[in-house]
């Protein structure tokens, strides 16, 4: 691989024409010496073959469709298969990268050889509010990642080798119920191969979205979350972050309106960790205490998630 290796950035979007633009444009500007190619995998909607004209000099914009199993797994992997660059990055349609954020990642791969994946921080924009999420550590490894999500590490940050990808650790999962935290797999795949770069600044402006949690949302968020539990034994070994997953399952239960299944998963999560705060709040949903989406509300607002 050449100190300026050819890059392919996949960006999956359905329906969100304006912020998709913007995502592409920012990508473009990037001062990056080397091709910067982007593939935009439209899912379940028509493409916009007009894109294309907001291609360059060594920055050609290529329009395929997901042809794959439809959902955002399915996008990814439709775009990674199609992309031509030593390099893969994601971006999603709703997210805009800042200046220096591709030379900065790039350059920390050709530093390091053995290492296949680098992620940066994060700058969350929600409801009028902005909060920087950056990771105080230099490697991420799969122990770190069992423990904790780490939300810093947004799939809007991932620059992976494409080696990797094709003959490594392998495309995202699509098997996982809705695409749910397919990012999430995706990682703790990642780090099983090995250790994950992160740089220390925020150079990703990622969008969060009010949105209706309807019911059917959360059963498939539930779904998922046991769905890797069961792929992912090694969560037997870290107490807290199987808590803390256990948790997202008892509060999604109790957004949904399932008030045993909330009180059992909570039940299990106390018994792992008796101070996952999930547990509590998914208690207080099923209690009618305080509403779902107040408590999303709130904690979006710091730049967090339940």
């Amino acid at each position: 691989m050449t100190r300026q290796p050819n890059v392919s950035v996949v960006v999956p979007t359905r329906d969100r024409p304006e912020l998709l633009r913007a995502a592409v444009r920012a990508i473009l500007a990037q001062e990056y010496p080397g091709q910067i190619e982007v593939v935009v995998v439209f899912d379940q909607s028509t493409p916009d073959e007009s894109l294309t004209g907001l291609s360059g000099p060594d920055r050609p914009v290529r329009v395929i469709r997901n042809e794959r199993t439809p959902g955002l797994a399915g996008a990814r992997n439709s775009g990674t298969v199609a992309a031509e660059g030593e390099l893969v990055a994601f971006c999603d349609d709703d997210d805009e990268w800042l200046p220096g954020k591709l030379t900065t990642q790039v350059d920390a791969l050709v530093a390091d050889p053995a290492a296949e994946f680098v992620c940066c921080g994060i700058r969350v924009s929600y409801d009028g509010h902005t909060v920087d999420r950056v990771l105080d550590r230099d490697r991420i490894t799969l122990d770190d990642l069992l423990r904790d999500r780490l939300t810093e590490l947004h799939p809007s940050t991932f620059l992976i080798r494409a080696a990797a990808l094709r003959d490594g650790f392998r495309l995202v999962d699509e098997e996982i119920p809705g695409s749910y935290a397919e990012d999430y797999e995706f990682l703790l795949r990642a780090a099983r191969s090995a250790p994950l770069i992160n740089l220390r600044t925020p150079s990703v402006l990622v969008r969060w979205h009010k949105r209706s949690y309807f019911a059917q949302r959360w059963d498939t968020i539930s779904e998922a979350l046991q769905w890797l539990l069961q792929r992912y034994p090694e969560f037997a070994g870290q107490p807290a972050g199987e808590a803390r997953v256990t948790g997202q399952i008892a509060f999604a239960r109790a957004a949904s309106g399932d008030r045993r299944g909330a009180l059992r998963w909570a039940r299990r999560t106390l018994r792992r960790n008796p101070r996952e705060p999930r547990a509590y709040l998914a208690l207080a949903v099923a209690g009618r205490v305080v509403r779902a989406d107040a408590v999303l509300r709130s904690l979006h607002k710091r730049g967090r998630g339940i």
